[in-house]
């Protein structure tokens, strides 16, 4: 049985390099094929998605904005998704001020106005080691993907309701950014969703408890 490709999209003004370094691991250890593309706009995130799709679903998903867009092209797409792979679902349908689209329009405008190190004053340890080599990646694209991502949709109750495949979501009990009432939404949503949760003080590599997750709802 040929294994699995799993396809998994950075969150806002995150990378491929962080994508592999949560999930490279865990998928090896259940002998599927991780694709992190290099992405930085919405639609290459979606464009992604449909250039990996080779004519037999695959599974798809990703953090946070990754697993909004991997959702969307997921219910728009029947038929081509074999299942879910989803971490920090930061809000449903509209953003509608959600923490995380708030904080990305925050982001915009220190970066715009100040620049980058000013942006990242006050981060540390694998946060700060992240957010600068991916937010200095982005180069002068990254103050229009924060705000072209503080302004997309995710997947409404409704779309995610269409998705009968295996989901595995990741959420955060004291993620203020990525409210835990929101994983739960989506997993009590998706139709054959297992939901385990996380902390803080884990991050960054349990986010790759998705992929157990996602095992469990095959099963």
């Amino acid at each position: 049985m040929p294994a699995e490709t799993v396809v998994l999209l950075p969150g806002t003004a995150s990378d491929e390099v962080f994508v592999r370094t949560v999930f490279a691991e865990p998928l090896s250890q259940v002998g599927a094929v991780l694709v992190a593309p290099r992405v930085r706009t919405l639609c290459e995130r979606l464009t992604a998605l449909d250039n990996a799709w080779a004519g037999h679903p695959i599974v798809v998903g990703g953090v946070s904005l990754g697993a909004h867009v991997a959702a969307l092209w997921a219910a728009g797409n029947p038929g081509k998704c074999a299942g879910l792979v989803l971490a920090l679902p930061a809000w449903t349908g509209p953003a509608n001020g959600a923490p995380a689209a708030l904080a990305a329009k925050a982001s915009a405008r220190v970066v715009a106005d100040h620049g980058v190190e000013t942006a990242l004053a006050g981060t540390t340890g694998w946060l700060r080691d992240e957010l600068t080599r991916a937010w200095h990646g982005y180069g002068e694209e990254l103050v229009p993907h924060f705000e072209e991502a503080s302004e997309s949709a995710a997947p409404t109750l409704d779309e995610l309701r269409s998705l009968d495949v295996p989901a595995g979501i990741v959420g955060c009990t004291d993620d203020p950014v990525h409210p835990i009432g929101i994983a739960r939404q989506w997993a009590d949503a998706l139709p054959r969703a297992v939901l385990t949760t996380t902390t803080l003080d884990a991050y960054p590599r349990a986010l790759g408890g998705a992929v157990q997750a996602w095992q469990r709802a095959k099963s």
